[in-house]
């Protein structure tokens, strides 16, 4: 199979790869730069969990060639927290905050698609997020902490809320495992191979 350079910009950074240039571009995220924020869950376009951003617009990577990229600009969850990003983390704390990373699978397609919103409108409505969000499938959250947390993300949060009553019961405490999550960092089962394993 005949291979080419390509060339294109990672999260802010210049990067070559030599590769075939009809290989899947989601494949080349996760195995050739080791970014498995970018989960794979149909392969089809169907279920956003690729998604991810080219030219600050929410696409799906399963859907795209490695050639396709060439001389554009993605972004990957893991870039998300950065100088690029219109909410400089705010929008992984916001998911934090509203309880929006359940299961994890769907997260990073899920702030990527609401990168691309509050980039063009930073302070949606409802409709205006269950628009972004719609080619990106949860089984988990009934969306609503989802919308909530999009909905918040550029709003004045207050330096520490204010304690009421018992300083323990009935306070919302952020999910022990919920920073991997929105950073892209937390390892499902198709996101590591133990070492000389064979993939059919």
């Amino acid at each position: 199979m005949s291979t080419a350079t390509i060339n294109f910009e990672l999260n802010g950074k210049l990067v070559s790869i030599n590769a075939s240039p009809g290989r899947r571009f989601s494949r080349v995220l996760r195995e050739d730069f080791g970014l498995t924020g970018t989960k794979v869950g149909c392969n089809t376009g169907d279920c956003g969990a690729c998604t991810i951003l080219v030219d600050s617009k929410a696409v799906c990577a399963c859907m795209l060639s490695v050639q396709q990229v060439a001389g554009h600009g993605v972004e990957t969850v893991e870039g998300l927290a950065g100088e690029r990003s219109c909410t400089d983390g705010r929008l992984q704390q916001s998911f934090l905050r509203q309880g929006a990373a359940q299961c994890g699978i769907c997260t990073p397609g899920m702030l990527m698609a609401s990168e691309a919103l509050l980039r063009e409108t930073p302070y949606p409505n409802e409709q205006q997020v269950l628009d972004a969000i719609g080619g990106v499938l949860c089984r988990c959250t009934g969306y609503r902490k989802i919308v909530s947390a999009i909905m918040d993300a550029n709003a004045l949060q207050p330096d520490k809320y204010p304690v009421v009553g018992n300083p323990v019961v009935g306070q919302s405490i952020v999910r022990l495992d919920g920073t991997p999550k929105v950073a892209g960092l937390d390892l499902f089962g198709a996101d590591a191979l133990p070492a000389d394993s064979l993939l059919a």
